[in-house]
Parts: structure tokens; sequence; C-alpha cells
């Protein structure tokens, strides 16, 4: 399916990254492995998970290259991209997976706490994604064809919230958003920008999600399972999709609707002009299907 392509993963050393670059390679790709080596904090940890996958990936027969470069590095990011371009001819799809934890609640959080997070998750995500489009738009524009494909990483906290994780959630929510932008802006070059939300077992979900094992054996939290969704969005197969969320769940792809708007309130003042502040909260109250005031709890 991927005979003949080029994909870059970033975070591609361990986790969900890890089972998406041999997942690519299985299906005939050529992998950049793209691995800081870095503990769960962003702290340095001294290791070469990048290398491990790509040995794993050429004694299985495929091509694959480490690369060490961090994604929150605007103009390394660009090299990188050059790199791989020079090293395999072309490149057809980026994957950004790359991400850091710093979870504490807003009231303990520290500043370089919020800015960590954002520089790997958000600006690594954008500086990726924009080195990429600025080279498929030069390839396009030089009377080139492109298939490009962008892969997205965002989460259940950045769709609907969790406790204790403001500045990962925030930089979530923004990737999807930059999802659908980026969707938009590309397609006149045939690029597609789409973004996976896995719900897997790693280290950034130590702790939280348990083993979730059905009757069968199939394991619902293996990271892997969302690396075929990957591969099919990396291959010209996918084509015809872009600006989506995809919620992978074990065996389940779900589609994720964007913030739609629901019931409309109006209550106009006595003159008939704007909201009245002091008719809002009954008519928020309705519309919430919160108890009347004096009472407690929701309606219904």
């Amino acid at each position: 399916m991927l005979e003949g392509r080029v994909v870059l993963v970033t975070g591609g050393g361990r986790g969900i990254g890890r089972e998406h670059c041999l997942e690519l390679a299985r299906h005939g790709a050529a992998v950049v492995v793209n691995d800081l080596g870095v503990g769960v904090h962003g702290e340095a940890a001294g290791e070469s998970p990048a290398d491990e996958v790509v040995a794993r990936i050429e004694e299985a027969g495929g091509r694959a290259i480490a690369d060490g470069t961090s994604v929150s590095d605007w103009d390394g990011v660009g090299r990188m991209i050059a790199r791989t371009v020079a090293t395999f001819g072309h490149l057809d799809a980026v994957v950004n997976n790359a991400g850091i934890l710093r979870d504490r609640m807003i009231t303990s959080l520290s500043e370089d706490d919020w800015d960590a997070v954002i520089e790997v998750h958000l600006k690594g995500t954008f500086a990726v994604t924009k080195a990429a489009c600025d080279h498929w738009r030069a390839v396009v524009k030089g009377g080139g064809r492109v298939a490009g494909r962008i892969i997205n990483t965002t989460s259940g906290t950045g769709l609907f919230g969790n406790v204790g994780q403001s500045p990962y959630g925030a930089a979530k929510a923004a990737i999807a958003s930059l999802t659908t932008i980026a969707a938009m802006e590309m397609d006149r070059y045939r690029v597609t920008v789409n973004a996976i939300s896995p719900i897997a077992r790693t280290r950034m979900t130590a702790g939280l999600l348990a083993e979730r094992a059905d009757p069968g054996g199939f394991d619902r939290g293996d990271p892997a399972n969302s690396s075929p969704v990957v591969a099919w969005l990396a291959s010209e197969a996918s084509g015809w999709l872009t600006g989506a969320v995809l919620r992978v769940d074990g065996d389940k792809v779900q589609r994720v609707r964007p913030w739609e708007v629901d019931e409309a309130v109006t209550v106009r003042s006595v003159d008939g002009g704007r909201l009245d502040a002091t008719r809002l909260d009954d008519e928020m109250r309705r519309a919430y299907r919160v108890l009347p005031r004096g009472t407690s709890g929701l309606a219904g």
C-alpha cells in the first residue's frame, strides 16, 4: 500500500510512534524515525530508541534512517525535511506524534511547565507541518506531482478535557484546529491533513489506562491499534479525506465532529433591543437543563 512512499514520524522511537514506524515499513514505506530519546517529561535520558526502531525495520528488509532533531527547532526541522528528500528523493507524508507531559493542576503549574508542553506539542507540530508544506508547495510550483499527507496527533484531553492537563489539553485542542485550517489551505496542492486521537497504553498514560483485553484476547489498549489508520492516511488511497479527526479505540475508528452550535437562547430586553443580562439566568438554566434557582442538580 505504501511501496515507494517516504514517511517521517516524529516521536517515532517509543510507544505509539514506534508502532507507527513499524506498520508503515511493513506496508513498504521508507521511514524517517525522528526521536530525541528524552524522558516522558522532556528530560535527557541518554537513549537512542530511534536507532533501535531503524534496526528492526532494516532487519525485516525495509528502509529507514534515524533523526535526532528537536521538533521545536524551527531551522532544524527545515534541515530535517531537506535531509529526508536528499536521502530518499522525495517526501510523501509526515506523522506528528512527538510529545511530553507536565501534568499539574493549574494552581501548581509553572511557566516552564506550560512552555515546555506547548513548545513540543503545538510548536513542534506546526514547525514540521510548515516545513513539509513549504516543500510540497515548491514541488507543485515547479511542475511536480504531490500526494502529500499530514497526520497529526490530538487526544481525548484536547477534545473533551481532563483535570490536571491544561497545557497538554490546550496544545492538543489547538492541534485539532490546526488540522482543520491546514487542510483548507493545502487542498490546492493535493495535500491532505487529518488527525488521530488514539486511546492507548503508553509511558504517557501509565497508571491511567488499565488492561482492556476483551473476551477474545484482543488488547484494546495496545499502542499498535491506531497504526493501521496512520498507514491508510499516509497512502494515496486516503486522498479523498481531509480535515478529519478520527478517534481510534481498539478496533473502532470513530469520526469526531468539530464544535457544533446547539440550542439558541433569545431573551431580548423589554424595548426589543439586545440580550437582557437580568433575564439570561432562567433561560440559560433551561438550555442546560439545570433546575431553577433555589434547587440543585440537573433537571430530568
